[in-house]
This record gives structure tokens, sequence and C-alpha cells, in this order.
């Protein structure tokens, strides 16, 4: 297939190479010209995934249209608040009807859609799928055998995104939860981001094995009210990525909680990041969400607060661990 990847950060890279390592041709598009020049000169991503030379067929461009003008299948792995710009720029030059695929896990700021709902929106008419699951860059360009899950309204494009994505070592499931596997894939980001702050703390197995599944149980409880399936979040776009972003030491979102659990400020900390932690965002989007839904969200409320209006980690704790007795429910 001609595949086009919008977005040159660590896992849109990978995919490159992963589609281009198969044998598809696939051009990507980088913002960065230096990231351009680097992978179409020596084939490695010097600013984002340094190290990893990448396939030698795989061109590079910093023009979108010279990426998806006849792309079959264009992949979008973008930061959820450029998504919708950059998808109104693929819908000016995109030729055909290709396949969309959203490989980014994030909420629009403004009106926390997902990310299909915003490429069907600015890619009207276009099948769209979104790709989710427990799935580190680096093992993944490592040959690490991951699974994740391609889910779409349109169950030809995710057959078709499957088919595109699969090998031995990256298995492709397909599900027709969109709206489950992103929620998914953008709430476990703020549970990670807790549990770097736990360990930031000192603290050990226990809390955190209380966060993470507490925090799956508000995942499942919003997602179901906002029309998932509670099952997804038993899968690997649930409990699967939730577990590899709240305790692997490649989670940025953790790492990021690990830091503020040792005293820094959001702020000290994004200023020396290159990549995004979805998480920061997301934690906001999801306290609006389970507002609108008239679901709580406990966890995610103290993480916003954390984050937004400086409280302390060891108060949210407290807050957390006080709130009134109740029975264990899932729902």
């Amino acid at each position: 297939m001609n595949v086009g990847v919008v977005g040159a950060g660590s896992w849109g890279t990978t995919l490159a190479d992963h589609l281009a390592r198969l044998g598809h041709r696939v051009r990507i598009w980088a913002r960065e010209p230096e990231v351009v020049s680097a992978i179409n000169a020596t084939h490695v991503n010097h600013l984002f995934l340094p190290g990893a030379p990448l396939a030698p067929t795989l061109e590079a461009s910093g023009d979108v249209s010279a990426v998806v003008a006849d792309a079959e299948l264009v992949v979008c792995v973008t930061p959820s608040h450029a998504m919708r710009r950059l998808g109104g720029e693929i819908g000016t030059v995109a030729s055909g009807n290709p396949v969309i695929v959203s490989a980014s896990k994030g909420l629009e700021p403004e009106t926390l859609d997902t990310m299909t709902a915003v490429l069907e929106e600015t890619l009207p008419g276009s099948s769209v799928v979104a790709l989710s699951g427990p799935s580190f860059a680096q093992e993944v360009y490592g040959r690490q055998p991951t699974a994740v899950v391609a889910a779409s309204h349109d169950h030809a494009a995710a057959e078709a995104a499957q088919q595109a994505f699969s090998n031995g070592h990256f298995r492709v499931y397909t599900s027709d939860d969109v709206v489950g596997v992103q929620l998914g894939g953008a709430l476990k980001n703020v549970i990670a981001i807790a549990a770097g702050i736990l360990e930031g703390l000192g603290l050990g197995h226990n809390p955190r094995a209380a966060l993470i599944t507490r925090g799956l149980a508000e995942m499942s409880r919003l997602g179901e009210a906002l029309g998932a399936e509670p099952q997804t979040f038993a899968g690997l776009a649930g409990m699967g990525d939730l577990i590899l972003t709240a305790t692997g030491g490649l989670s940025r979102n953790r790492s990021l909680g690990v830091e503020i659990g040792r005293g820094r400020t959001v702020a000290e900390i994004l200023a020396e990041r290159r990549t995004v932690a979805e998480g920061v965002g997301t934690a906001q989007a999801a306290v609006e969400l389970g507002r609108r839904a008239g679901v709580e969200l406990p966890i995610a409320g103290e993480v916003a607060r954390i984050l937004f209006e400086h409280k302390h980690p060891r108060r949210a704790i407290a807050d957390l661990m006080e709130r009134d007795l109740k029975a264990e429910r899932w729902r």
C-alpha cells in the first residue's frame, strides 16, 4: 500500500518504520526540518527516536500534500491539540478515499472530542480507525511482541488497518467500540500520572495496586456513561494500556508524575521536554466529561487539582482515602 504517516515523534516514526519494513511504500511528515533531513540523509530520527536506524525505503517530507496525496492509508500521529488543523490539511490534498487511522491517545482540549470524531468532522465521508493499546514505541521498534486494537464503525476499514499493520511481532485485533477504545487510551494517561506521583512520594506496591484498580473502575464508569462497552476496559485498550503506562519505565505520563511527587512543578517539567504527556490536558478533560455525564471521578479530579491548582499530592491522597465509606462497585 501507499501509506502516509502524519507526525514524526517517537510513535509516528516507529509506526512508519514498521510499515515500511512490511513492504509498504511509506512517507512521513515532520514539522521539524532537521527531522526531515535526518531521516532522508541518515535514516535516523535523531530528535525523537535517536540511535534507531530506520527502514532505508522510508521517505520524509515537510509537505503534508507530498505525504498523503496518493496514500491509500493515512496514519495520524499528532498531539491531540493539533489533530483538527492537520485533519483539515489532509482533507484538502488527499485523493481517492484513503482509510484514516488515528494513533494518537488524547481528547481535543476545547471540544473534548475523541480523535476519530475530530477526523470524521474534518474528513467527511472518510472511514476512520482508532489504533490503541499497550505499545511503547521503543519496544515496538525492537520487535518485541505487541498487541493492539483497531476500532472503527466501518468493519472493513478496521480489517484493512489490521492487515496493513500486523506481522509476527505486532498483532492487531479489531473492535467496533470506537468510543471505548479511545477513552481507554486517553484516560489511562491520567491514572499513569497518579501512579508516578505515588512513586515520586516513595510509596509502595499497595497504593499502586489500589490506584490502578480504582482508576480502571473510573475509566469504565465514564466510558459506559458515554456509550462505550464495559468489556472494552478489561481488554488491551483499557486494562492492558493502563498497566503498561502506570508501571512501565518508558511512560512519559508516569515519569512526569514521578517528578511531581518529588516536588517539581508541571511547568518546570514540561519546559524540559520536547515530547507530549497527553495526560496533563486529559485530566481536565476527564473531569469535565464526568461532570457532563454525571459520573464521579475522584482520582482524575485529584490529579487535576494537583496539576492545575497546586494541591499537595499527600493532601490529595488523604482526601481520597478519607472519602465516605461504601461498597465496592465497578459501575
